[in-house]
């Protein structure tokens, strides 16, 4: 069954430096998992510097939920455990050892198991936490019976990488994860797909239902998806989850080992040659970058450029990004630059004659053009945001902590990702997903 979708409303934001469709393989020295990735966990380390692990040692748990584990995406040394302000835990590294070595979890056909082994190996694994729930996005609750499983096996943001292409020669490992989450609930798993895309592995997936969406960002956003599909409700649950996690989950099905592989689209305009690269799941990207940026000051992002989180040139990939984009900083400013022509700058207000050029590609930096200012309304959020909700109300109410509010105006609907457009298009120049992320927190400590 295959439904189709139209979304009308958003923004497409076009930029310099797709990746080019090809795959190389590049060594990995360092990797690392980083606690921040996760929305409200606490961690608990079970390791500590120095030690040997091996690909699915468990590293850290969560402390107010101990079957939740994160395991080594490799073997190799404990690096560093490194620790912020009040000793919050902010990554564990692992230096690699030359020689792989793989915990066998032992390989099984997921269709003839039953919920409670499928759960019981995507846990002990470390698998699991690949597994997000809608509301609050954070890692699903193992007990719950969601109402839908959602594959979002496109990307709509600016460079985002191809899933279609990451997938194509894997139909095997795709099917099995589709069949080991089959099996996670009474309701069913959506594969919603771009219109653009004909991959064999989402055309002839079985035992889902495929959904075609057609428009602009933040089409491939899983809010978007949820709210066309089956709206989300108070006291409900739907999990979701990326394609490449659903390779992982496969192959441990298949190969009984954690696998980390990851395909990773480095893009950007100060990227000389960007391109696809394999290596592992929260790799150092020094090795990706070296000799590979432009000269200047760049900033290097982990995820696109709305909704990404600031890394260092040593720094890590994060758990659920399959992109990084490295831009210009904006770091300089411009003699009475809004009275130029513009015809370089992106413009979704018309100020520039450049909104007269739609097909034009930009060198965007990190520049607010601007400084913090009244947040008022201006009915411009509406034309980006295309959930059927008031995106303004709602960020106002959770700015004062209205509880009651926040529900009535769809909180349980949304994530920070979502008001990514809205915070760029903002004539405030505040933090919005920021503040978005904090209302979430909020009702999670609320509701729990």
């Amino acid at each position: 069954m295959s439904n189709t979708f139209k979304i009308r409303r958003g923004l497409d934001i076009r930029l310099l430096g797709e990746a080019e469709k090809t795959i190389k393989e590049i060594p990995t020295r360092l990797c690392a998992i980083k606690p921040p990735d996760f929305h409200g966990v606490f961690p608990k380390v079970l390791i500590k510097e120095g030690d040997m692990v091996k690909a699915g040692s468990p590293l850290f748990f969560d402390k107010y939920r101990e079957n939740i584990l994160f395991t080594s995406p490799a073997s190799g040394k404990v690096r560093e455990i490194r620790r912020g302000a009040k000793r919050v835990l902010l990554e564990v590294s692992i230096e690699l050892a030359a020689e792989q070595e793989y915990i066998d979890f032992g390989a099984a056909d997921a269709n003839s198991l039953d919920k409670a082994a499928i759960t019981e190996k995507l846990l002990k694994s470390g698998i699991w936490p690949f597994i997000r729930q809608r509301p609050y996005s954070i890692i699903a609750n193992p007990d719950d019976d969601p109402r839908a499983i959602m594959i979002s096996a496109f990307d709509s943001a600016p460079l985002a990488p191809d899933f279609e292409l990451i997938v194509k020669g894997h139909e095997e490992d795709f099917q099995a994860g589709i069949d080991a989450l089959k099996k996670l609930t009474t309701g069913k798993v959506h594969l919603n797909i771009s219109k653009k895309q004909s991959a064999q592995a989402f055309v002839n997936a079985k035992g889902v239902e495929v959904n075609t969406f057609d428009g602009p960002h933040p089409a491939g956003n899983v809010s978007t998806q949820i709210n066309r599909i089956s709206p989300l409700n108070k006291d409900e649950v739907i999990w979701y989850l990326r394609p490449q996690e659903v390779l992982s989950i496969g192959r441990l099905f298949i190969q009984g080992k954690l696998d980390p592989t990851r395909i990773i689209a480095l893009s950007g305009s100060e990227v000389e040659n960007p391109s696809y690269y394999k290596t592992i799941v929260g790799a150092s990207i020094s090795e990706m970058i070296k000799g590979n940026v432009k000269e200047g000051n760049v900033r290097c992002i982990s995820g696109n450029v709305l909704s990404g989180t600031k890394i260092e040139k040593t720094g890590f990939i994060g758990f659920y990004d399959s992109q990084i984009t490295i831009i210009p900083e904006g770091d300089h400013f411009e003699f009475l630059g809004w009275a130029m022509p513009g015809l370089k700058k992106f413009s979704f207000y018309h100020t520039f004659l450049s909104w007269m050029m739609p097909r034009k590609k930009y060198r965007i930096n990190t520049n607010y053009h601007g400084g913090e200012r009244g947040f008022v309304l201006t009915g411009k959020f509406e034309q980006v945001f295309p959930l059927n909700i008031y995106p303004m109300q709602l960020i106002k109410s959770i700015m004062i902590e209205d509880i009651d509010q926040m529900e009535n105006l769809g909180i349980y609907e949304v994530d920070e990702e979502d008001f990514a457009l809205c915070e760029f298009i903002s004539t405030s120049k505040i933090n919005i997903q920021k503040i978005v992320r904090d209302g979430l927190n909020l009702m999670v400590k609320e509701m729990s």
